[in-house]
This record gives structure tokens, C-alpha cells and sequence, in this order.
């Protein structure tokens, strides 16, 4: 069963009570909104609900992105932080109304990805409470989109993986490996996350392995014994980043929605 939310306060409430309550296991990942792509040679709008289902860029004549058009009322002192906002969620402004003496309206065109993650929780934040945010659908603009996947020593976790806008993509990449090395318990051998996106890797973090003082019980001063015990602990290592799987943390991906 999947389920939707109204943010991630919200969210992460429900994830409580079905653990708690039901024993339920939870698995949470990136919120998804309805892409299509029209491909060279066809005029179809192809529906696009998961990354794994973007297609190959080289068959894709263009991509649409679902917009909506935000209605943010708030204190006239907020007005700085609420402009910040909806530019920084590449925001196109369409009105500024000052409702009253104290209260002003903004309407913005806002990619509805940019809205249904986090901007309730931020406007919130940057208001003290005191703003309030309505939207309505407006149709499909065209887009410049592209698929990020994580790997985790080489191998990609699917559920990691995200539609992410062209001129975010590198700093997402970044924030996401940063967030993933501080949630992702450290191993027996090194763990390295990547951020990777047409096959190119683009953000690198690196978990540095539990060390385990191999020479304490060797006396004395035999050097070679104990470059021997070293260089065999490095060699097993080796070994077990070959072999050895890292189980990501049901933490790591709630972590990695917030911004």
C-alpha cells in the first residue's frame, strides 16, 4: 500500500503510529509527481510515475513537468523570506497584492516537485506559523529533467533514486551523498556513496572502515610481523567491500527528504 502526506511532520507521525501500533514494516522513499515525455518521432504524451521508467535521453524529443499556481497570504515583514522561498523552489511570480496594512498576497508559478516535499514545512518555518498557502493545478510546462541513482559501493539503491531538475542535479547529488555518510553506520570495511547520473559520477562521499589495532599483541620489535598483520587486515578488507552488503537505515531515507 502507498500513502501521500501533507508533509513530512505528517509523515513521519504515520510511520510511528503503523510501527508502534501495528508492527508494520515502512519503507519510505522519494515523493513522486506525474512527468511525461513525448519521444522522437511520436507526438504521445508517455506518463513518467517512477524514475526507473524515464527513458533513455537520446529518445526523448522533450519532457513535461506538472506546474501549479501557489497563493501564499502572509505578514508584510515575512515578505523577504516568502520572495526567497519561492525563488529558491524555482518560483515564477505572477502577482504581489497587499491585502491590507499588515498582509500581503503573492501568487507564484511553482513545479508541483518543488511544492509537495517540503515548502508547506519551510513556509511555516519562515513565517513563525503565521502564513498560509493554497495551490491550483496548472497543466504541464516543458522541462529539462534527468535521473539521479545512488550507489552504495558500486551498487544502485532503487529506492534512493530520484527525478531531479538539470540545474539542481549537482547540488542534490552533493546533499544527498553528505546526508547518506552521516545516517549509514560505519562497517567492517570502507563504504563509498555516490551520486550518479547518466552513468557519470557526479557527488562522492566515502565511510571510513571500523579499525580493529591488529599489532596489540605484538611484543617487542619485530617489524615484518607486524607489517605482515597489517597488510593481511588490509587485504580482508578488500575482501569484504567486495563481498559485504551495507544495509541502508530506514532513518536514512527520511533523512534525506529534508532539505
Amino acid at each position: 500500500m502507498a500513502a501521500w502526506f501533507l508533509g513530512l511532520l505528517h509523515m513521519d507521525v504515520f510511520k510511528q503510529r503503523l510501527e508502534q501500533e501495528y508492527d508494520a514494516s515502512v519503507i519510505i522513499t522519494s515523493p513522486n509527481v506525474p512527468y511525461k515525455a513525448i519521444l522522437k518521432g511520436e507526438d504521445i504524451e508517455r506518463g513518467i510515475l517512477n524514475p526507473l521508467e524515464l527513458p533513455d535521453p537520446s529518445r526523448v524529443k522533450l519532457y513535461l513537468e506538472p506546474y501549479v499556481l501557489g497563493t501564499v497570504v502572509f505578514p508584510e515583514e515575512c515578505m523577504g523570506k516568502m520572495l526567497s522561498l519561492c525563488e529558491s523552489r524555482r518560483g515564477e511570480q505572477q502577482e504581489v497584492l497587499y491585502i491590507d496594512e499588515s498582509r500581503v498576497m503573492l501568487k507564484y508559478l511553482l513545479p508541483l516537485n518543488e511544492v509537495i516535499l517540503d515548502f508547506y514545512d519551510e513556509l511555516k518555518t519562515q513565517s513563525s506559523g503565521y502564513a498560509s498557502f493554497d495551490y491550483e493545478d496548472e497543466g504541464y510546462r516543458e522541462t529539462n529533467i534527468v535521473r539521479m541513482d545512488i550507489l552504495i559501493n558500486g551498487s544502485a539503491v532503487d529506492a534512493l533514486s530520484c527525478i531531479v531538475h538539470t540545474d539542481k542535479a549537482l547540488q542534490s547529488g552533493r546533499a544527498m551523498c553528505a546526508k547518506l555518510k552521516d545516517v549509514i553506520p560505519r562497517q567492517l570495511f570502507e563504504v563509498v556513496i555516490q551520486a550518479s547520473i547518466r552513468g557519470k559520477i557526479t557527488a562522492r562521499e566515502t565511510i571510513k572502515p571500523l579499525r580493529k589495532d591488529v599489532t596489540a599483541k605484538c611484543y617487542g620489535g619485530d617489524v615484518s610481523r607486524k607489517m605482515k598483520l597489517l597488510q593481511k587486515q588490509k587485504e580482508g578488507k578488500k575482501k569484504m567491500k567486495r563481498i559485504g552488503k551495507v544495509d541502508v537505515p530506514h532513518e536514512a531515507f527520511l533523512t534525506i527528504l529534508k532539505r
